[in-house]
């Protein structure tokens, strides 16, 4: 399957972005985004303009951002803001998130959080706080943190694995070629590095990773980095099609239809991935909770 080079969104994917925008205005979706602002929370639904964010509010699940919604890197792919300083961690964040899990009955939680580089420990020990204050008040809910870097202090790793997160998330974002011009101030290797370390930690715990499409890349890379992935212990990946923010960001350089996902899912899984999701408008935290479930059923049979 080759790619397709267009100069504008295609129909196909307009129509895609269109009924998810729709359900944004549901009465479900309008419920908990009612209960997200009475608890004061960002999500990266929002934040991030994800085009999902109508369909996943509508099901009652939303991604709960944490730490803030500044970030202190200037990724030229990402809408979260970066234009002023960041405010300290919330103390009562911890809390306020555990009850949004109570009120809206919350089985799976993502919780997402901008890059903080100002922060000694990158944010661990406040990650640590909210996933064990959410397991406190609701202890059936399956949690996932998708963290930074940590500016490689990995010493700091085993902080927020004590809080027994049932999945922990790093995106990985594109192949190394693209990493100068489309994530400043990361590192490829050291993002391999932290999924090793996380594993080293805990091998039980599951970890998960993306990889965005149409920033320029080719299938050969793409295959080799998700051979890089598999071979640092991921288990889990998504797949999706990179949308500019705006025309000041990162120039979308390819918008690929649903036949070359496929093509890398079935590659994924020959080569040791546990779950794959992948499609134009997959993001790292679209239906995670189906793909835990999936992870965990192929483990059981595995071991039968």
């Amino acid at each position: 399957y080759n790619y397709t080079i267009m100069r504008e969104i295609p129909k196909w994917l307009k129509e895609m972005v269109g009924k998810s925008k729709a359900a944004y205005y549901t009465q479900d979706a309008v419920k908990i985004k009612e209960n997200i602002n009475k608890g004061c929370l960002s999500t990266v639904c929002t934040e991030a303009k994800c085009p999902n964010r109508g369909e996943c509010f509508s099901l009652g699940d939303a991604t709960v951002m944490i730490l803030g919604s500044v970030c202190t890197r200037s990724c030229k792919f990402c809408a979260v803001n970066k234009a002023c300083k960041p405010l300290p961690p919330e103390s009562d964040e911890p809390e306020r998130v555990a009850d949004l899990t109570k009120e809206q009955n919350i089985k799976y939680l993502v919780l997402t959080m901008p890059t903080r580089d100002d922060l000694p420990d990158g944010g661990a020990k406040h990650i640590y706080e909210v996933i064990k204050k959410v397991k406190e008040v609701n202890p059936a809910v399956k949690v996932e943190p998708l963290i930074s870097d940590l500016g490689g202090k990995f010493e700091f790793l085993p902080i927020i694995l004590k809080a027994e997160p049932e999945v922990l998330a790093h995106n990985i974002e594109t192949v190394p070629s693209l990493y100068q011009a489309v994530r400043t101030g990361a590192n490829y290797k050291r993002s391999l590095n932290l999924l090793k370390e996380v594993k080293k930690i805990n091998p039980v715990v599951y970890t998960k990773s993306g990889i965005m499409l149409g920033l320029g890349e080719t299938k050969e890379e793409l295959k080799a980095t998700m051979q890089d992935l598999v071979d640092s212990g991921c288990d889990l990946l998504t797949l999706g099609q990179y949308l500019a923010p705006s025309s000041s960001h990162y120039t979308v350089k390819e918008y690929i239809e649903q036949p070359f996902y496929d093509e890398l899912k079935e590659y994924g899984l020959s080569i040791g991935f546990k779950g794959i999701m992948a499609g134009p408008l997959v993001r790292s935290s679209y239906k995670a909770g189906l793909l835990y479930k999936e992870a965990t059923q192929k483990d059981n049979e595995d071991n039968r």
